[in-house]
């Protein structure tokens, strides 16, 4: 049928010897189908700036490759060889360009500046105009088959094609290198594998070819053209991966309907080849069946979607909702304390005669009262510096101290409560220098005086031990007690916000659970540890402290 169509017998025998027809079409109608159906489909499931610009490639892209396969029909005369090969260089800027824009909106998530837009048409203009007046295309040597182009003209576009390729691998390494989520990361990376795969084959093959040609260096050499078209089926693949494992696109069925249309597909191609009426009755009815189960699968994948959005939905609320109750619990909080601050203040005074001599019976009453209400300050305090802690929220001073002067300070102002309750307390230091850095007011009030008052709370008879050592570049300080030890059990949830003891309550009924959760996150941000050990329940504890040394 082609030779009968031949207008140039010479040139019918020339792209015969040269090529098979099956493999020119088959290297150039797939890709080309391929991209305008994936292309549509995605400008109707994502009509935005993202989905405009891919159609645009696609369209782009298809119109190339026709106009490419139509030049190798030379024999059908050299008139319409001349209008498709005159337009093919036209039509690879105006993709390379939509794959720029493509690029650039789906790794920002913006729209293209207006001033590259005006850039690109600059670019494209040239070759746009030589197109129109015909200078890149010369004649028609119907001894070569082929047309004779202007060579400065056609290297123009190879120029362009080159910048957008450098652009799209700039834009991706720079998004990729910023990006601080690990699937945007990963989406950005096979994003730009595909792309720079489907320019670069596109570049590399029609570049070679045209140097090969010019140069007369290879025989046949316009076959490696097709090799360019590969770099799409690739990118597609690509394009489909990503929506469905990083729900690219904002497409939500893109796996189910892949997947239907592929059943769908596979059987329908089974009616080329059967040959009885029997299996042509039976294929047509499997593939109704196959079109109702596909569609309810499709409509089942939709609802299930619209479920887990609806619930996704309900917990942004639920999740500002809590915000808004932690804010106000927060709030509340920080008004009891000063409430409890001021009425400490009030029986202090009072304790301390500023309102003239109590009895003593006043006196034991106020001095009970003032250390219920600093109690309550402390448990109050704790509670809010846990939230603090867990909302990122507190910030640390970085300086040099005397860890040494720290402790004991700590163990002296710790005397007191310790002798109420009968109990020795005791310092030993080893030699040495122990300056550190930190945040001396945090690592006084929140990581040593909440270990030794926590080993004096629970310890009802015998004595606490601190001692102070250094072990290299650690300062390590223990607190070793009598006291009544930590189960098994107990010791999972020591360090846990709000953790308590199985029996914590009937030793310290003022114990919030949270006292040690502090420790150990304040200890974590100076860079040091806190471990606790114990042969178990009766038998003692022993906290130790570890801070990397000045």
């Amino acid at each position: 049928m082609l030779e009968s169509l031949s207008h140039i017998q010479y040139c019918y025998s020339i792209v015969m010897n040269q090529i098979s027809i099956g493999l020119l079409l088959y290297a150039h109608l797939p890709a080309a189908i391929l991209a305008l159906l994936f292309g549509s489909f995605l400008l109707y499931k994502s009509p935005n700036t993202v989905g405009r610009y891919f159609f645009g490639v696609c369209v782009g892209f298809a119109v190339w490759v026709l106009l490419n396969l139509m030049s190798w029909f030379v024999f059908i005369g050299d008139s319409v060889m001349m209008f498709s090969w005159s337009l093919i260089d036209l039509f690879a800027l105006i993709f390379f360009v939509y794959s720029y824009a493509f690029a650039y909106a789906f790794i920002v998530r913006a729209d293209v500046p207006m001033w590259q837009k005006l850039v690109a048409v600059g670019l494209v203009l040239p070759t746009a105009i030589w197109t129109l007046l015909g200078q890149n295309l010369v004649l028609f040597d119907a001894n070569g088959c082929q047309a004779v182009e202007d060579r400065m003209v056609t290297l123009y576009p190879y120029f362009i094609q080159g910048i957008v390729l450098i652009g799209v691998f700039v834009q991706a390494l720079l998004s990729y290198r910023s990006a601080s989520d690990r699937n945007r990361k990963n989406e950005i990376l096979f994003f730009g594998v595909g792309m720079l795969i489907f320019l670069g084959f596109f570049f590399a093959s029609t570049l070679g070819t045209k140097i090969l040609v010019d140069e007369t260096a290879l025989s046949y050499a316009y076959n490696f053209e097709i090799y360019g078209l590969f770099g799409m089926p690739i990118l597609l693949a690509l394009l489909g991966y990503l929506i469905v494992r990083y729900k690219s696109f904002n497409i939500k069925v893109f796996g189910a309907q892949a997947l239907v249309f592929a059943l769908i597909a596979t059987i329908a191609s089974e009616l080329a080849f059967v040959q009885s009426t029997t299996n042509q009755i039976l294929v047509s009815v499997t593939l109704l069946l196959s079109c109702w189960f596909g569609l309810q699968l499709i409509r089942s994948v939709k609802r299930e979607i619209q479920h887990r959005e609806e619930i996704e939905r309900l917990a942004v609320e639920l999740d500002k909702t809590n915000g808004r109750q932690e804010t106000l619990i927060h709030f509340i909080g920080h008004e009891v304390k000063g409430f409890l601050t001021k009425d400490a203040g009030a029986f202090a005074a009072l304790s301390e005669g500023d309102f003239g001599a109590l009895s003593a019976d006043a006196k034991r009453f106020v001095d009970e009262a003032l250390e219920q209400t600093r109690r309550g300050v402390e448990s109050v305090s704790y509670i809010l510096k846990a939230s603090d802690l867990k909302k990122g929220t507190v910030h640390y001073m970085h300086q040099p101290f005397d860890f040494k002067a720290l402790v004991e300070e700590s163990v002296a102002a710790a005397k007191s409560s310790a002798e109420r309750r009968g109990l020795a307390l005791t310092l030993t230091v080893d030699d040495g220098e122990y300056t550190m850095v930190g945040d001396q007011p945090q690592i006084k009030d929140h990581v040593l005086r909440n270990v030794i008052e926590n080993s004096i709370y629970y310890t009802q008879s015998g004595s606490i031990t601190v001692h102070l050592s250094r072990n290299n570049n650690k300062l390590v300080c223990t607190v070793t007690d009598t006291g009544v030890g930590i189960s098994a059990d107990d010791m999972k949830v020591l360090f846990t916000e709000g953790g308590h003891g199985k029996d914590s309550i009937k030793v310290n009924a003022h114990s919030t659970g949270y006292g040690l959760y502090i420790t150990q996150q304040v200890a974590q941000a100076m860079g040091g540890t806190v471990r606790a050990a114990s042969a178990g329940e009766g038998k003692g504890s022993t906290f130790t402290l570890e801070f990397p040394a000045a």
